[in-house]
């Protein structure tokens, strides 16, 4: 029995019974010296801890260190917990008071002081306190009754009742007109204030430009705008920004801030994630596609069960593999890392999709919303098998389908003079090449057998062809072994054959499967037996005189029968095409009545060196042509046979077999592979996806990729686990406590995914029943914040009960009713927001106004905001006439690129300089609402990057493109393309000395100085 359990048994044993315990032999650990007066102490301190220190800290510290309050992680509830201790140690050494931190504290020799930030105990009960840690500090009864009853604990109805988990209220305009200006009007209205008029058109134009695709306009769109005078001017320019390709790319980049979405791993090492990308390119193109939100959150959480045939949606799923992954993971560490990862995921959904700490709840019930930590680990169950890891996908299926099919009727005109030719000269050719060639013998070398059971040690797919060859495609192990059946009716065979076939799957066309297209043969083996004795032993076959096509510099042939593993066969630097080894065998091989051939292929000498398609083949004779071609013994039976007597089947393998060697059918055919090699290929890549029963991504990783179960853990720890959690979801958001079984669905048959993140999916969409309802509250929010610079709910990521409440409750749900009731779709609700006259006020500050709402809550003015990094170095590339406007695609670290700051690959170790000085986020945590510094280092990049100092040089080329433009005209000319108007009479004559007198080399640099001066305007920098 461990000591700790006689601790806990001494209030209930007889001394005497005690005492035979502790000195009784312990045969795990004969070496710990136990003090004989163990349990006397024990007895005395639990009666010590009964009549006096219990009352004490039950008085003074259990309140803030036990149960679901433990503050500092200095857990008291239990003497375990009290051992265990938190990030500042053990809690009490037993037997010695002075190395206590709870005497230490108590005693106020050690900070932090306890109780904290109240008076210091009497002397006395600091006295005994050291007593009882001295007699072992034995609990009667622990502070806090360990039980089950929080995994099962039930939300009442009226804890449901908080605004954000209400039902969206059916709100009507107060007024005719713009719906969204007759709920602002409404509360203007109230509070006695009135909207700003309207910015001027330029003004107007340049903020919906950068709001919406997040690049200036240009002179040209200026015009337009300002030439037309229509009533629908500005909603044309709206309809036009919401349908350019640029929009997605502007509008993912907060969506990717809320994911934290990053490339790499994180942590020291921070491994790259080659094919991440994706994920980004997912939410640039559903945004473009204006894919209804629903679909777009569900895609996301469980895109591989909802639509597993469809790209985009498991594109989708590299959203839970966005966060931070540890890559360095000991056996010992991996419950840990797998309870913190899943944690990631869930407290990311909470934030990003619902507005929620959720995972507040991971080690107690959330302290202020009605989130218990039941139903945190309920909804973490959901996720326990998913794994990050690498799938093929096809980008453009319709695409790749669409010309497909052109090429295939194009084709068909190609197989069908084949066919034609087949089928009315062919036999007739034949028949004369028979006649003619007489009594001849035929150079029938080399027999192809039938093929039987094929296997790779290395778990490589193999794939028999119509040749006689095996493809072997997949998994491309570092050693392989494969292993090759066959069966043949020929006897006194005497050679064999070893080919190493070209073909266009392989890479450079192989033959081999190394990354060269090279191969390594350290080992041939051949046995025997007779066919139908399938139980009887192979025997061994022993090779003699080998030779090869071509044999790689100290790699010959004769290494792959030498018995030497780390020698071998190999063909560098002669890849794309076919080479062959032939080998004798030292005697005739055959039995009457059928021979089982089994050939073993061992390529150990080098890292994934295998041959990727070989073929083997037999021969009676002992010198057969290395290069002939084979044919199988069906064939070789059909021409050994009379022309009168062959059956139909054999009439018909002989013809096939002549086929090749007939020239106008040679030429058709020739023709028919030319125009096949052009035919259109699927678009596919290698994409970083989250799913089920697919190999994980493991890095440096041991153990498992994932636990069977997730637990309820007490205080979210792993050693204390409280039974198995069900999959759930968060009861304020639910009809009931189990409401889940309404969309918990048992997966399809055949179904490697368990369809519970599935279930959680349309949960969360579910605007009856689910979380449907707050999502769209969320997601309206988010907008309005992005084109407002503030949230009709200010706290973006936070709808709880510590968030703040809605500013216009009434417009909040109106627009989150409209979003479902137009299909989820998010381009009319941006429409429907910038529309507005409140968008298209202007930002003049008016002090009485600013006095009466100080953070305009109430909208009467439209903020000047500061552009996010991404969009100013865009901008700046831009209107330096230097943007490369190429989607989609890898991503790069090279702050010389020159294509939107979107497309950086996103390393969170190591940043891009330009973004991070405008507080682009890091990818470690979601960020709902970035921060906007003014700092030196913004002036310092601004004046002195060289790639700002090359984009100056790019606007000043655009602005000087024509010879003879005046300086004046040069200088207008660059304010409209900086800042979508002219410069004022003082403007001019400031900027003219930059040129004047200037010519060349001279003119474009003092003009590249002037041109980057406006590159440093806050007008540059800000949306008015």
């Amino acid at each position: 029995m461990p000591l700790r359990s006689l601790t806990l048994a001494a209030r209930a044993l007889p001394v005497a019974a005690l005492l035979a315990l502790v000195l009784a032999p312990v045969a795990a650990a004969p070496q710990a010296k136990v003090d004989p007066d163990h349990a006397a102490k024990m007895v005395k301190g639990t009666e010590l801890f009964k009549t006096s220190v219990r009352a004490v800290l039950q008085a003074k510290c259990v309140k803030c260190h036990s149960g679901d309050r433990v503050e500092g992680e200095f857990d008291m509830g239990t003497r375990e917990a009290l051992l265990k201790g938190g990030a500042r140690g053990p809690g009490l050494v037993p037997g010695d008071s002075k190395k206590s931190l709870l005497w230490q504290m108590t005693a106020h020799l050690k900070e932090p002081h306890m109780p904290h930030e109240r008076a210091k105990l009497p002397d006395a009960d600091i006295a005994k306190i050291a007593e009882w840690i001295d007699l072992g500090a034995p609990y009667d009864k622990p502070f806090v009754e360990q039980t089950d009853a929080w995994t099962k604990k039930v939300v009442t109805a009226d804890l449901k009742k908080h605004w954000a988990y209400l039902p969206l209220a059916q709100a009507k305009p107060p007024a005719a007109g713009h719906p969204v200006d007759a709920f602002l009007r409404a509360k203007l209205d109230a509070a006695g204030l009135k909207p700003n008029p309207p910015a001027d058109r330029r003004t107007l134009l340049r903020r919906a430009h950068l709001d919406l695709i997040g690049l200036p306009p240009t002179p040209e769109q200026l015009e337009a705008f300002l030439k037309d005078e229509s009533p629908e001017a500005f909603e044309k320019v709206v309809d036009s920004l919401l349908a350019s390709q640029h929009f997605g790319e502007k509008w993912a980049r907060h969506w990717l801030d809320l994911v934290r979405f990053a490339e790499s791993h994180g942590f020291e090492h921070d491994y790259d994630r080659p094919t991440a990308y994706h994920y980004r390119d997912f939410v640039i193109k559903a945004l473009n596609q204006d894919l209804p939100f629903d679909t777009f959150t569900r895609w996301q959480i469980a895109g591989d069960e909802l639509a597993p045939t469809d790209p985009l949606a498991m594109m989708a799923t590299g959203y839970l593999a966005a966060g931070v992954h540890s890559t360095q993971i000991t056996k010992n560490e991996v419950e840990k890392h797998r309870y913190d990862e899943l944690d990631d995921i869930v407290g990311n959904i909470g934030t990003t999709f619902l507005g929620l700490t959720v995972g507040c709840a991971r080690c107690h019930d959330h302290k202020y919303d009605a989130f218990p930590a039941r139903d945190y680990y309920r909804m973490v169950s959901a996720f326990t098998t998913v794994v990050r890891t690498e799938v093929d996908l096809d980008l453009d299926p319709a695409g790749y389908a669409k010309l497909k099919q052109a090429f295939d009727a194009e084709h068909a005109a190609f197989t069908d003079a084949v066919a034609k030719y087949e089928k009315d000269h062919l036999p007739a050719k034949f028949a004369a090449w028979e006649q003619a060639r007489g009594d001849k013998p035929l150079p029938l070398d080399w027999i192809s057998p039938a093929a039987g059971a094929m296997k790779s040690a290395g778990g490589a797919t193999l794939a028999a062809q119509p040749d006689g060859s095996v493809l072997v495609t997949g998994k491309n192990p570092t050693t392989e072994t494969l292993t090759l059946e066959f069966t043949t009716e020929e006897q006194g065979l005497r050679s064999l054959r070893v080919e190493a076939l070209a073909h266009p799957a392989l890479v450079k066309g192989g033959p081999g499967r190394a990354a060269n297209g090279n191969f390594a043969l350290s080992d041939l083996r051949v046995t025997v037996r007779p066919k139908e004795s399938k139980d009887a032993a192979g025997v061994a076959v022993k090779l003699t005189n080998p030779r090869a096509t071509f044999e790689q510099k100290g790699l010959p042939v004769a290494a792959a029968i030498d018995g030497d593993k780390n020698t071998a066969w190999a063909v560098d630097p002669q890849f794309g095409k076919a080479h062959a080894a032939a080998f004798n065998f030292e005697k005739p091989v055959g039995f009457p009545g059928g021979t089982a051939v089994t050939v073993t292929l061992a390529f150990n000498t080098n890292t994934g060196h295998g041959i990727g398609r070989p073929r083997v083949s037999f021969s009676t004779a002992e010198t057969p042509d290395l290069a002939a071609a084979p044919v199988s013994e069906g064939v070789r039976a059909a021409l050994a046979a009379a022309p009168g007597n062959r059956t139909a089947e054999q009439r018909a393998a002989a013809v096939k077999w002549f086929a090749p060697q007939d020239a106008e059918y040679a030429k058709l055919k020739k023709a028919e592979q030319d125009h096949l090699a052009k035919a259109p290929k699927p678009n596919r890549v290698k994409a970083l996806v989250s799913s089920e029963g697919l190999p994980a991504i493991k890095l440096h990783t041991q153990g498992a990729d994932f636990l069977p179960d997730t637990h309820f853990l007490r205080r979210g720890d792993p050693n204390q686990k409280e039974g198995v959690a069900a999959v759930g979801f968060l009861q304020v958001l639910m009809p009931d406590a189990e409401a889940q079984s309404k969309w918990l669905k048992s997966p399809p048959a055949g179904s490697r995914t368990t369809h519970k993140r599935a279930a959680l999916a349309e949960w969360l969409t579910d605007t009856r029943d689910g979380a449907g309802q707050l999502l769209a509250r969320v997601v309206v929010n988010r907008l309005w914040a992005q084109h407002f610079g503030r949230g009709l709910v200010a706290t973006v990521s936070d709808f709880g009960t510590r968030g703040d409440p809605p500013s216009h409750p009434e417009l909040l749900d109106f627009l989150a009713n409209e979003l479902v009731r137009n299909g989820w779709k998010l381009k009319p609700v941006h429409k429907l927001i910038v529309t507005s006259a409140a968008y298209r006020q202007g930002s003049t500050r008016d002090e009485a106004k600013v006095k009466a709402d100080p953070d305009n809550k109430l909208v009467w003015r439209q903020p000047v905001r500061r552009l996010s990094a991404e969009v100013i170095r865009d901008a700046i590339l831009a209107v330096g006439g230097k943007l490369n406007t190429t989607m989609y695609g890898p991503g790069h670290l090279s702050e010389e690129s020159p294509r939107r700051s979107i497309y950086f690959t996103m390393k969170r170790s190591k940043l891009i300089p330009a973004l991070i000085v405008f507080d682009a986020p890091d990818g470690t945590t979601g960020v709902g609402d970035r921060p906007s510094t003014t700092i030196a280092p913004q002036a310092l990049h601004l004046m002195n990057n060289p790639h700002v100092r090359g984009a100056a040089h790019g606007f000043a080329r655009r602005v000087l493109a024509d010879p003879k433009v005046t300086d004046e005209a040069a200088v207008k000319l660059a304010y409209t393309l900086a800042l979508s108007r002219e410069p004022t009479a003082a403007e001019l004559a400031d900027a003219l000395p930059f040129l004047k007198g200037k010519t060349g080399g001279d003119r474009e640099t003092g003009m590249a100085d002037f041109c980057q001066v406006l590159f440093c305007l806050n007008e540059f920098l800000y949306a008015d």
